[in-house]
């Protein structure tokens, strides 16, 4: 199986999803010229189809160019050269997201064998390691995974109970951290939001020698009628892949929601942190203080059983 597969088993519904993404600046100075970098466009794999993406910023680039980073996330790079004091950049896609029919947890290897073959493997190697905002794997790190991870334990089952943990453990507070707060910050003090919540996460299987990436993305909006609503649907959102063996490829973990990532999540790419997945960043010549404000909506087109 292809190491971007989800687990054995025949498709189990898919839905497909129109999202909207409009980031919007105001600057107190004139800006005489934007470089932006983005990553907005959704990353096609074997859980999720890309129907159509488009990118457009107000004022219009004098260069716009896509690619593929490193990671195989498309990316844009955007040049802006007219004057301006409002910055606006629309991310606007559709896709068809699937799930596949569960696999027994219970079945995949011992964790201790998936650490083992992790280092000589290509499609994990780089995820074994310490990356700008998940700090190289320490005793207080290892000391919060190993409580889920007993001798032998089948590596999906142990991923599982440690993203319970944190679910259980650590309080949902958007007020409690920025997007600097170190990962050690967070452990600490038990609270922070979902790209929190993933590096810790990432940074605590590291410590055991165990790959973890990092995966940015949406949730639904507006859950179904009578289902709970999502923690950090407001926004864009993160959760955790992580690697459960060569048979069974890589598990998507929502720690935030104590959620396997489902037809509610729709994926935009994946690093070995926040940084290798920003949504959007930059650089300005000029603008003094800047206000900045980020809508995102999530709505099903259609759905299938």
């Amino acid at each position: 199986m292809p190491p971007d597969a989800p687990a054995p088993g025949a498709a189990a519904a898919a839905v497909r999803y129109r999202c909207r993404h409009v980031t919007r600046y105001a600057y107190g100075e004139p800006v005489t010229s934007s470089q932006l970098l983005a990553h907005l466009a959704p990353r096609p794999h074997p859980r999720q189809t890309v129907q159509g993406a488009a990118l457009v910023l107000a004022p219009q680039p004098a260069v716009a160019v896509e690619r593929l980073d490193w990671f195989g996330n498309p990316v844009t790079y955007a040049a802006v050269q007219t004057p301006h004091r409002d910055l606006t950049v629309t991310a606007e896609l559709e896709v068809e997201v699937r799930v596949p029919a569960p696999s027994d947890p219970a079945l995949t290897p011992a964790w201790e064998v998936v650490r083992d073959a992790a280092p000589a493997l290509p499609e994990t190697a780089e995820y074994l390691y310490a990356s700008p905002r998940v700090p190289a794997p320490d005793e207080a790190l290892a000391g919060f995974a190993l409580p889920s991870f007993p001798e032998a334990r089948p590596v999906a089952l142990a991923c599982l109970d440690l993203m319970h943990r944190i679910n259980a453990d650590f309080a949902f507070d958007p007020t409690a951290t920025t997007v600097s707060t170190p990962v050690r910050q967070v452990l600490a003090q038990r609270r922070g939001v979902c790209q929190d919540f993933a590096h810790l996460m990432i940074g605590a299987l590291r410590a055991l020698g165990l790959p973890a990436r990092y995966v940015s993305g949406y949730l639904r909006t507006d859950p179904p009628q009578g289902a709970p609503s999502w923690r950090g649907a407001a926004a864009g959102h993160a959760w955790v892949q992580a690697w459960c063996g060569t048979a069974d490829g890589w598990l998507d973990l929502d720690p935030t929601n104590d959620v396997t990532a489902g037809l509610d999540h729709v994926t935009l790419g994946w690093g070995r942190d926040y940084d290798d997945v920003c949504p959007l960043r930059g650089v300005i010549l000029g603008g003094g203080m800047h206000t900045l404000t980020v809508e995102v909506r999530v709505e099903p087109l259609s759905a299938a059983g």
